[in-house]
């Protein structure tokens, strides 16, 4: 065998090694950046189950309270509109724009027990009250777990190669589920 025989099978077995590393460098990225969209979507869908609990018990909650406070129909009204708009959302932005609008209705309506006493000793509201308060519980976690998904997500596809398998496979920054402004503000005790 030849110097430049010998010469050239080297520099293509090199080569073939580099093309295996960078391929499957490619192929690594490639499903990382899947897995991690997959993260973020199973992680959505988890914040999901616990709204749907919260507006399975809404209607319930409702009736037992309309007993009680027929002239707070405003209140009713807004729940019911949010209740419509978060299952009429067609992606994340509008489900927890809805979501964050039927927050802020059920705290209105949870604060009608302070206006109407036998509401207070009602124990069909109380359990309600109760399992509301533990769906909403359920709910700050799993947002929470969602948050941090997007957040490892988003840092990832900002990195150069975080960006460059991102594009490769189709994947964009995923939406955190944020507070609305309103909430943010501290409350207004007053005596």
């Amino acid at each position: 065998m030849s110097n430049t025989l010998k010469i050239v099978l080297v520099i293509l077995g090199v080569t073939l090694v580099l093309l295996f590393m960078v391929a499957g460098k490619l192929i690594g990225g490639y499903n990382q950046v899947i897995a991690m969209d997959e993260n973020v979507k199973g992680k959505w869908a988890q914040v999901e189950n616990q709204l749907k609990r919260r507006y399975d018990l809404i209607p319930n909650l409702v009736e037992t309270v309309k007993g009680y406070a027929k002239q707070e129909k405003e209140i009713f009204e807004n729940i019911a509109q949010a209740r419509t708009q978060y299952f009429q959302a067609n992606n994340v932005k509008s489900q927890i724009k809805s979501s964050n609008m039927l927050e802020g209705a059920l705290s209105r309506l949870l604060l009608l027990q302070e206006r109407y006493p036998d509401l207070k000793a009602n124990q069909s509201f109380l359990k309600l009250q109760d399992s509301l308060e533990g769906t909403e519980n359920r709910i700050a976690v799993e947002r929470k777990r969602y948050n941090d998904a997007v957040q490892i997500l988003n840092t990832y596809i900002r990195t150069i190669f975080g960006r460059l398998y991102a594009m490769l496979a189709g994947v964009s920054a995923a939406e955190y589920y944020e507070i609305p402004e309103a909430e943010k503000a501290a409350p207004k005790v007053k005596f």
